[in-house]
């Protein structure tokens, strides 16, 4: 399997440019070593609008470093000594990744607010091993469908064939990242993304290619953004709330929806680092992100914003953010919503061979 790295969060490289700053608070560190905290995390734990408050209640200083990717944050865990890093936030597919490789602590059931949990994030299957917990959901959203509502029809955008319909033909961009975006071909073919096998492959070869004739630009994140935000085109396949709910305020021409086939869904998790010599600490970190407090800064960090995964978060957005992430329409998105594809390494090679052919049509 490849890298899960790309895998739902190259959202994350949303804004990263600007928030290419923030990640000095890694070598920011000037409290007392036992005072200290060390974060290996994606560009939403910078802001310090979230981090601060942490800080000052705990008198600490959090040392953050982003990565991008799984398998680069995996790397530099191995390049560091053991009890360098007391934190890690990964994608919840790749945490008995992390787990198989004897990276996280267990952490106790009762010191986490899991019944707060959406309970279709809650990722048991992920997030456990051998009846023990690793890590806990934080955030997570989609990759779905993005469109400008005031040169669109709406009622178009609830349905996935939008992606390939010559109706809006030169007026397409694709974000160039090929799981999530095969995974909505899937999807629209009425497909489990579960189930995606090599015998779906010439059917989503055929979709990708009638994409790439109706498209105006295969490109990655900001790019992709920046041409939906100025009007050079009017959807993006593969966006979601983590592209326009930041920009509501300032383009309230700028929507996204799950369609009536559904979309696929990300997730990202956090967990205490089984070398750690400061657990106690970093497992109260943890319990921060994961309180409604926490949670709602975290969903609307400067970086991107997503779902928190806590119910309760709720009660500390303001109306314009919840309508911005959709909140009150959560329950029938994560009806809809399946969760990335998960090939193996011979199936996902030949994925990315396809998402090659059709760049290259």
């Amino acid at each position: 399997m490849t890298s899960p790295a790309s895998r739902a969060p190259a959202r994350r490289l949303l804004l990263a440019s600007v928030l290419a700053g923030a990640a000095g608070l890694s070598a920011a560190a000037s409290a007392r070593a036992e005072d200290q905290l060390n974060a290996l995390v994606w560009c939403d734990h910078t802001d310090p609008a979230l981090i601060e408050p942490f800080e000052k209640a705990n008198n600490v200083k959090v040392n953050l470093k982003t990565y991008e990717g799984t398998g680069a944050g995996l790397s530099i865990i191995a390049q560091s000594r053991p009890g360098d890093w007391d934190v890690l936030v990964i994608d919840a597919i790749d945490v008995k990744r992390a787990v198989d490789q004897n990276l996280l602590a267990e952490m106790p059931a009762d010191a986490l607010p899991l019944a707060d949990t959406f309970p279709e994030v809650r990722m048991e299957a992920q997030n456990s091993k051998d009846g023990k917990i690793y890590a806990a959901t934080e955030k997570f959203g989609y990759n779905t469908i993005s469109y400008d509502k005031t040169k669109v029809d709406p009622k178009d955008m609830k349905d996935l064939s939008v992606m390939w319909s010559d109706k809006y033909k030169g007026r397409i961009a694709i974000y160039d990242y090929y799981m999530p975006v095969m995974g909505l071909v899937q999807v629209g073919l009425g497909k489990k993304t579960a189930e995606l096998s090599e015998a779906d492959l010439p059917a989503i070869q055929d979709k990708l290619a009638a994409m790439k004739k109706v498209s105006k630009q295969v490109s990655e994140v900001t790019a992709s953004q920046t041409a939906l935000a100025t009007g050079e085109v009017d959807i993006l396949v593969g966006g979601g709330e983590w592209i326009t709910a930041a920009l509501a305020a300032e383009k309230p021409n700028l929507d996204w929806t799950v369609p009536d086939q559904g979309a696929v869904r990300w997730a990202q998790s956090i967990g205490v680092m089984k070398d750690s010599a400061h657990k106690d600490l970093a497992l109260k970190f943890v319990q921060y992100i994961l309180s409604p407090e926490g949670q709602a800064r975290l969903a609307t960090s400067s970086c991107y914003w997503a779902m928190p995964a806590n119910k309760k978060a709720g009660d500390h957005l303001t109306d314009a953010q919840k309508t911005a992430l959709r909140w009150n329409d959560q329950a029938g998105y994560l009806a809809k919503a399946q969760l990335y594809p998960a090939p193996n390494a011979e199936l996902d090679k030949k994925m990315q061979d396809a998402w090659t052919d059709m760049m290259q049509q």
